[in-house]
């Protein structure tokens, strides 16, 4: 079976990002499709297969919150080795989906979801929870402080106490744990911030900047995206070389903002003038 093209793979996650109830797992595959040009539709249910294998791996209903995060650690962290190290912050594979569940390492975030589609496809009241600088996995019902557990999958699902939560947090941010940072992330949230993540490591890379390129290309097709995608798709146009696309890019994002602030307008247009110049 074919691999996607670029064409196509954005398609796909557009659909998916606008529907009704978008699919985390599938969104996230769709990323590593735009990573990685041997992935086709055979490598995506090839995928999806292994996350239902590892769900049914899982004990039948194996009690309240605190017997789901211990069950998921067992299996996920104990007898599978999913977890993660400072060096799997250097890799793009570890924000990819598909490489997370063959290598079984990866950043926090892309190990809570793994946690999460598991636990959910067994059934259990799971979801992500976006700490500051921290992403991690909580149990049971997250308006009830109380009862809600919460584990860390970059540490092989350990089960955190509020106290190990506020360190991760002032760790991270300095800030104090704030009983809104438990909420549940929704999928595009999950997905928006492994995009941004992606493109914080192309960025510090500039020979990878068709990685950049094709991360802000995907969040440009999230609902509510933010407007500074269009300059950054701008800039990245023109390091590559192509001039009049970046150009018209950064002519577009100056028209966006100059109700707003026309001096910024006014240097992004020099910016475009500057890119349209390199062609002669």
């Amino acid at each position: 079976m074919s691999a996607y093209d670029a064409a196509e793979v954005r398609r796909l996650f557009a659909e998916e990002a606008r529907s009704e109830r978008p699919d985390l797992s599938l969104l996230c595959l769709l990323v590593g499709a735009a990573a990685d040009p041997q992935l086709d539709e055979a490598g995506l249910d090839a995928a999806q297969a292994e996350l239902d294998r590892l769900a049914g791996e899982l004990p039948y209903r194996p009690g309240g919150p605190r017997a789901w995060a211990v069950a998921l650690r067992e299996l996920l962290g104990g007898r599978y080795g999913f977890h993660g190290s400072a060096a799997d912050y250097q890799r793009l594979e570890s924000s990819l989906l598909h490489q997370v569940l063959l290598r079984r390492r990866g950043l926090p975030i892309l190990l809570s979801v793994v946690w999460v589609e598991v636990a959910r496809r067994a059934g259990a009241p799971v979801y992500g929870v976006a700490l500051p600088g921290h992403f991690v996995v909580g149990f049971g019902p997250p308006e009830d402080i109380e009862r809600q557990v919460l584990v860390d999958p970059f540490d092989g699902g350990r089960v955190l106490t509020v106290g190990d939560a506020e360190l991760l947090v002032a760790g991270a941010t300095g800030a104090r744990l704030e009983p809104s940072m438990l909420t549940p992330a929704e999928p595009m949230e999950v997905v928006t911030r492994i995009l941004n993540n992606i493109r914080s490591w192309a960025a510090a890379r500039p020979e990878r900047s068709d990685v950049g390129l094709w991360a802000v290309e995907l969040s440009l097709l999230i609902p509510s995206h933010p407007a500074r995608l269009r300059y950054e798709r701008g800039k990245l146009l023109v390091q590559r070389g192509d001039f009049i696309g970046g150009a018209t890019e950064l002519e577009e994002y100056a028209s966006l903002v100059e109700v707003v602030d026309e001096p910024a307008a006014e240097k992004v247009r020099e910016q475009a003038q500057a890119a349209r110049a390199m062609l002669n």
